[in-house]
């Protein structure tokens, strides 16, 4: 009989020292080999710049799993799931769907689609492992498919494409592509449009600040649309963007992608355990860092936490509510951006020119090495310890090392200033990414999250 993840919990003496030193990470962030997406089209500098001054077109075909629900009690099984309230829900909006345990943890987020006869969540697979448990085990009248990520589908194939257009001309670009009419699409919202001859869904959302939209269909028609839109982009100088540049969208966008699911504990999650299977992402999810706590828990966050307070909607009833109405009268933390100091930053580089045991290495563009899973300790001045350090990474855009993070709300004003304890402790965990290295503090300050300001008018516009 297969292993469940609760199998894999009772048999571990010690599961954050399980998850920080000896599991490979689900996701094909880090992996090339598990993505068919190349890693740089050209070099991820100029991919980066693409999107502030120009156009990007990202392939997210291959590393988003997806789950499609059907039937007459579809709607209000999601909406006993979600913190959204889904009363406005219709084919022509999408939302940004979030799940919580009882206690008011955050199982994931993803994006919703209501396609009128089923809906579509896209990303997060432990949220969609956790609706899909809903819907098997509560007696609801429905019927799910999977179309898992493509490393985790033995079919070799998906179901839908999916394309990100992004940056200052990409409006235009989009208007040239789509034939006849281009409808006007307010941010999150949908239409479908035609192009090459396909039928596609566009969704206007994205990361840069600007007109971004994404585009999905039938996968066997995913080379055509490409085409078609890389066509149109060249005079505005669309570029295609790698896995490299794609991942690194996080600094300047501040999604928070992925926080460990609150599912490892509590007795009245035991079912869901013992129904997840041991070699899921759950049980593969690869923690990494300097904050390295004794108890699994202190890595959980509540959509507070991740700045989605607005999105939680008290209109109905849904898993956690009782314990989110209690936190939302008092959030205790933050989302920020920090900005690393550039001398320091100097400092961790420079470090690899010297004798002896250098700093942890400062990759880039994407600096942290969890997979997903990455906290750093962010401390005040006179060393309190005031938050956790998420995404690491640099923007060519800003010419900063920025990292996001979770700071106690009384010292996440910006401008505060604040020290990042960077790399492991003992030298290191056993994650084969990790080499010997030593810690160090890194001066930081306090900036809003979204850092980009393009990004942050966008999302106030969109209130």
């Amino acid at each position: 009989m297969p292993r469940s993840l609760q199998d894999l919990i009772d048999s571990t003496p010690d599961l954050v020292a399980h998850l920080y030193h000896d599991t490979p990470g689900p996701h094909s962030r880090i992996r090339a080999d598990l993505n068919p997406v190349p890693t740089e089209f050209s070099n991820w500098r100029d991919e980066q710049r693409a999107w502030r001054e120009s156009a990007i077109l990202f392939d997210q075909s291959h590393h988003m799993p997806e789950l499609f629900v059907k039937g007459p009690d579809a709607l209000r099984l999601l909406s006993s799931i979600g913190v959204n309230s889904l009363a406005n829900l219709d084919p022509t909006r999408a939302k940004q769907f979030i799940g919580c345990t009882a206690s008011g943890q955050l199982i994931g987020d993803c994006i919703l689609y209501d396609h009128g006869d089923h809906y579509e969540l896209v990303s997060s697979m432990p949220l969609l492992n956790w609706v899909e448990y809903q819907a098997r085990t509560g007696g609801w009248d429905v019927t799910v498919e999977r179309d898992n990520n493509t490393s985790d589908n033995p079919t070799g194939r998906r179901v839908k494409f999916r394309f990100q257009l992004d940056g200052p001309a990409a409006g235009q670009i989009f208007d040239e592509v789509v034939e006849g009419d281009t409808p006007e699409i307010r941010f999150f919202r949908t239409a479908w449009v035609r192009i090459a001859g396909v039928e596609v869904l566009a969704l206007r959302h994205g990361m840069a600040g600007r007109g971004g939209v994404e585009i999905s269909g039938p996968y066997e028609h995913g080379d055509a649309v490409r085409t078609a839109v890389l066509a149109a982009g060249a005079k505005h100088g669309l570029r295609q963007g790698g896995t490299k540049a794609y991942f690194s969208t996080l600094y300047e966008q501040a999604w928070i992608a992925y926080p460990l699911p609150a599912i490892y504990t509590g007795e009245d999650l035991r079912a869901y355990r013992e129904w997840l299977p041991a070699d899921g992402w759950e049980g593969r999810f690869s923690i990494a860092g300097s904050f390295v706590p004794t108890d699994i828990e202190d890595y959980y966050v509540t959509p507070y936490d991740l700045g989605y307070g607005h999105i939680v909607k008290f209109d109905h009833d849904f898993i956690g509510r009782d314990a989110l109405e209690a936190i939302a009268q008092h959030p205790p933390r933050k989302k920020v951006t920090l900005v690393w100091d550039t001398a320091d930053v100097l400092r961790i580089v420079g470090s690899l020119l010297e004798p002896g045991v250098p700093y942890k290495y400062l990759d880039l563009p994407v600096a942290d090495y969890g997979n997903m899973i990455q906290r750093d300790e962010v401390r005040s001045l006179d060393g309190t310890l005031v938050g956790l350090a998420t995404y690491t990474g640099y923007s060519t855009n800003e010419r900063k090392i920025l990292s996001l993070a979770l700071l106690d709300a009384e010292h996440a004003t910006p401008g505060e200033e604040v020290t990042v304890l960077w790399g492991e402790p003992d030298g290191g965990s056993r994650k084969p990414r990790v080499e010997l290295h030593q810690q160090t503090l890194v001066r930081a300050t306090v900036a809003p999250a979204p850092y980009a300001a393009t990004v942050r008018k966008m999302m106030r516009s969109s209130i």
